[in-house]
């Protein structure tokens, strides 16, 4: 890499450097060295100040395809491309800012790689033009029409400083005129203007996911900024926060997230249930308040799915309750990974979801709260209660229907393996084979979510005074289930069909009617628990069933 005047770049590396008419003409430590540097030398020329980084910056190979492409247009890479760059991480999507043209540049690449094409924004002249690699992967590449009348206009009208820097592609040298550079390497994250939260409020959601993806601190002016804009999230639209919220839970550090979310404000604008959560005490064996469980839950939940993903070291933990999950549900890794790879909506994660809903498994214990005479605390009804309020705001935020039923499924459900924990530790009763069938009956997949919940929220619950036997009770329940969902689906969870309709309605003379499907339940549910295994066994115990249950009006019999 060398300037125009054919000094390499690299001389420079680490280094501010102040460039005129392509040429650098001085260098310092800051920005405002540099600067200082060239007026004295230059004193009746305006410098370009640059950031020159220590180590070649590392994109995707299409960029020299670009060069090659366009080699003497005025275009940057802009935003979180560069950031990606200079931290080091592999990006699949480049953003590109020129002068004009956005549109008609992108038509221009993806014509000569023979690539798919289509505006993106008209009105913002933004073209997308996606590649597909050999690996079958695909790449966007977006070209823009930077905005304001220079590119420091549309560097400065960004988000954060982190994201306000542009490498030039013709000199491949960084353009960074708000320091973003020297806040990556402070973990700052800084608003590029006073008016940045303000001016979009869900900048103050993506600032939260940003800082906990990156482990950055949130310098105190813009904290004040994003707290200030937070009840302008009000009028944003509700996929706008959705999808923002559910990044932030896909991410690192959910519960410290969700944390943030509250000390600023914005949980009491987008999800206005979680306010009544703080304060309201639990009995024992909690050790917290219904909010603070539910955070504690989040983070159990994050550490719960690390133990059992795959490529997670066993050596790696020195935590007895953790060693003691991976010892006995370790087995199921590749199982929950093909689970959380399916999608019930393109754009958002099952994991994603699970978060979502384990901040809401209790959201209706405020409202289900009574004490005796005794002052005992119960919460009766709060698992449906909770999954009705959880379904509501699924539905404000515009969830899709899927989502939801997943959602309230989970929820509605979540008390039955602490149940089944309790008969295991207390009595040593394992769940019996009607207890394993009726409950993926009725949760469906979404009891391999349960399990898992079921775990966090124990931890929470319990916290350091979790006993091993208590534990151990837990895990050996769920490995319970989870053994009869994958190992051996057809003996309980999912027994073969023995009859269909046409043959209960002539076996045992009935007219169609809801008591077919009634008879077919039962017979299933008694292969499930061994009483039924061929179909004469089927047809027996349907007609004794019919007997025993004559007294039910509308029962179909001709």
């Amino acid at each position: 890499m060398t300037d125009q005047g054919g000094t390499s770049n690299q001389n420079y590396a680490g280094r501010w450097v102040a460039r005129v008419r392509g040429q650098i003409v001085a260098q310092g430590g800051t920005p405002e060295q540099a600067k200082r540097a060239a007026q004295a030398s230059r004193p009746k020329e305006a410098p370009e100040i640059l950031y020159m980084s220590t180590t070649p910056f590392t994109f995707s190979p299409l960029l020299d395809r670009l060069r090659e492409t366009l080699p003497d247009v005025e275009l940057y890479l802009v935003g979180g491309t560069v950031r990606d760059a200079m931290l080091g991480r592999a990006s699949l999507d480049l953003d590109l800012v020129a002068p004009s043209d956005g549109i008609l540049l992108a038509r221009r690449f993806a014509n000569a790689l023979g690539a798919d094409v289509f505006p993106l924004d008209d009105e913002r002249d933004t073209g997308r033009v996606i590649v597909t690699l050999a690996d079958g992967s695909r790449e966007k590449l977006d070209f823009a029409t930077s905005r304001g009348d220079s590119l420091d206009d549309d560097l400065r009208n960004r988000d954060f400083t982190l994201n306000a820097m542009a490498v030039d592609l013709r000199t491949m040298s960084l353009h960074d005129p708000l320091s973003g550079a020297a806040d990556l390497r402070a973990k700052k994250l800084r608003a590029c203007k006073e008016t940045s939260m303000s001016d979009d409020p869900i900048r103050v959601l993506r600032g939260i996911r940003q800082a906990a993806a990156y482990g950055f601190q949130i310098e105190p002016e813009t904290r004040k900024m994003m707290k200030l804009a937070a009840p302008g999230l009000g009028q944003v639209s509700s996929e706008r926060v959705r999808d923002e919220l559910f990044k932030i839970l896909e991410g690192k550090q959910a519960s410290a997230s969700v944390r943030a979310l509250e000390m600023l404000g914005v949980l009491d604008v987008v999800l206005p249930e979680m306010k009544a959560l703080k304060g309201v005490a639990q009995p024992e064996p909690h050790i917290h308040d219904v909010w603070e469980h539910t955070l504690q839950v989040l983070a159990a939940l994050d550490e719960v799915l690390a133990a059992l993903a795959p490529g997670y070291d066993p050596e790696s933990t020195g935590d007895l309750f953790t060693g003691l999950l991976v010892m006995r549900l370790g087995r199921y890794r590749e199982q929950y990974a093909e689970h959380f790879s399916k999608l019930l909506n393109a754009d958002r994660s099952v994991r994603s979801l699970l978060f979502f809903t384990a901040l809401y498994h209790d959201v209706a214990k405020p409202h289900t709260k009574t004490v005796d005479e005794n002052g005992r605390i119960r919460f009766w009804g709060h698992d449906e209660k909770g999954a009705e309020m959880a379904a509501e705001r699924g539905r404000a935020l515009s969830f899709s229907k899927d989502e939801i039923e997943r959602m309230t499924a989970i929820i509605k459900h979540h008390m039955r393996i602490h149940f089944h924990t309790s008969r295991k530790d207390g009595e040593g009763k394992d769940p019996s084979r009607r207890a394993i069938y009726r409950f993926f009956k009725e949760s469906g997949e979404a009891g391999l979510d349960l399990i898992l919940l079921a775990l966090a929220d124990l931890r929470a619950t319990h916290g350091n005074n979790l006993k091993q036997e208590t534990w151990t009770a837990a895990l050996d329940v769920c490995r319970i289930f989870l053994e009869n969902y994958w190992e051996r689906p057809e003996e309980i969870v999912s027994p073969p069909k023995l009859l269909d309709g046409d043959d209960v309605m002539r076996e045992l003379n009935l007219t169609p009617s809801r008591r077919v499907g009634e008879v077919l339940e039962a017979i299933r549910e008694a292969q499930a628990t061994g009483k039924v295994s061929t179909r004469e066994d089927a047809v027996e115990f349907g007609r004794k069933w019919l007997e025993e249950n004559q007294s039910v009006k509308g029962n179909g019999v001709r």
